[in-house]
């Protein structure tokens, strides 16, 4: 067992609209919702998304700058909701979809975020190099516009073949990315995703190790992999669901290879690094149990390090 807290080593964070997914078209209940993480100090950070109502925006800023937290704004939700495609071959696509993005980071800025996460477009089967290409330059123009605001971006992968069928995608090929987008913009950074590794057919311990000087930002969750099943795809339901991949076992797993690439760190640092539980209620299910059964689920994991 480590012998510091894990509240000492790393910033715990909750994606609030998926814990919330009523909210996750930017509108119903934010204000509340958003309070509500805020009051539980077991998180020091919050990731938010889009916000429709700019007083909206301005209020839940004013909370998280007086709960003292950190935050994390993620476009995918707008992104996915947008069918947004920063690599496709239709450069006026791909331009719109870039011009879309230039508002949410000032949104960011507004909300007090330091990083702004995207994912890439759909996998277009062929030609996958020259789509890599393309979604170089729109990160590079995205990079560029959010550099001047003082936001740096992030990418998060995705799986290639089940739900979002993204680009990227596959570990090796996003280091290829990444190390490209920090040649110029070293802030740059990728997202690895506990419930994308069983459906990317990774083990998440090998991909940590190959990422691993790329990794700003950790996501843990679940996944389903069985088809027909409740949850199927990359629903994110909550730790030890019945048919899916992650529970106590495999979140150990994990975090032990986040500290075998020195993610977690064996003494406090200024600026901790961030584990975020991503997880989404099934129908029938209340988001206060989901946030209950991560917060269970990370102290049982932390104890049997």
């Amino acid at each position: 067992m480590l012998k510091e807290n894990w509240a000492s080593l790393v910033d715990l964070s909750i994606v609030h609209f998926m814990a919330y997914p009523e909210t996750m078209a930017g509108s119903g209940p934010v204000v509340e919702t958003v309070s509500r993480i805020l009051s539980d100090d077991f998180f020091s950070m919050i990731e938010v998304a889009h916000i429709n109502d700019p007083a909206v925006r301005k209020e839940v800023a004013g909370l998280i700058e007086t709960a003292h937290a950190r935050v994390a704004f993620g476009a995918q939700p707008y992104i996915l909701r947008e069918k947004l495609d920063l690599n496709s071959f239709d450069a006026v696509k791909r331009k719109e979809s870039v011009a879309k993005l230039l508002p949410l980071i000032d949104e960011a800025k507004e909300l007090g975020a330091r990083r702004l996460t995207v994912l890439s477009g759909p996998d277009p089967g062929v030609k996958r190099e020259e789509a890599g290409k393309l979604l170089v330059d729109s990160l590079m123009t995205l990079c560029s516009y959010a550099k001047d605001r003082g936001v740096s971006m992030t990418l998060e992968t995705f799986d290639r073949t089940v739900e979002k069928k993204s680009l990227m995608g596959p570990s090796e090929e996003s280091l290829l990315i990444s190390k490209e987008m920090k040649s110029k913009f070293p802030d740059f950074g990728l997202m690895y995703d506990m419930g994308h590794a069983p459906l990317l057919n990774e083990d998440p311990a090998k991909a940590l190790r190959l990422l691993k000087d790329h990794l700003v930002h950790i996501h843990v969750g679940n996944c389903v992999k069985t088809p027909g099943l409740l949850a199927y795809g990359d629903q994110h339901p909550r730790f030890g669901l019945k048919g899916g991949e992650n529970d106590v076992p495999q979140l150990v797993y994990f975090l032990k290879a986040l500290i075998d690439i020195g993610y977690i760190p064996s003494s406090p640092r200024e600026t901790s690094p961030v584990i975020g539980f991503e997880l989404k209620p099934v129908p029938g299910e209340k988001s206060e149990m989901i946030i209950a059964n991560c917060k269970r689920t990370w102290e049982k994991a932390w104890s049997l390090l």
